[in-house]
């Protein structure tokens, strides 16, 4: 039997608070969304001034991401690309901002931003996962 890493608690809190901190620091408002491994959401931030509905967007970023195996920027290209086909896929809110945390090649959780642009939710989830190294 295979045995592989998962987030826990504190996992949890520090990429909370290291998104948050990287939202912060550039005067984002954004909600940061937490999942694990199969998309289920362990913790959700939404910082002041972040619009109500990018609560969902998050979430839904971070569910993608940790059930895609890959960035969700990818599905978002996908279609951008040509292939729209994608778009009628049963997920929600296929666009850049959820990044997937993997540890020895396996995908732990993942984390979703939303309230920015494209680029500034994908910087905010790019540090948040480094934070755990």
């Amino acid at each position: 039997m295979q045995t592989k890493a998962v987030l826990t608690l504190d996992d949890v809190n520090v990429l909370l608070d290291a998104a948050q901190k990287e939202a912060e620091a550039n005067g984002w408002s954004v909600t940061i969304a937490v999942a694990d491994d199969g998309g289920h959401l362990l913790g959700l931030r939404r910082l002041d001034g972040a619009a109500p509905f990018s609560a969902g967007v998050a979430t839904e970023k971070a569910r993608n991401a940790a059930i895609g195996r890959k960035e969700t920027q990818v599905f978002e290209e996908m279609i951008n690309n040509g292939r729209t086909a994608f778009a009628t896929a049963p997920l929600q809110a296929l666009l850049s901002g959820g990044v997937p945390v993997i540890v020895d090649g396996q995908v732990a959780g993942s984390i979703g931003i939303s309230g920015v642009k494209p680029d500034q939710d994908v910087q905010i989830a790019k540090a948040a996962v480094a934070s755990l190294t």
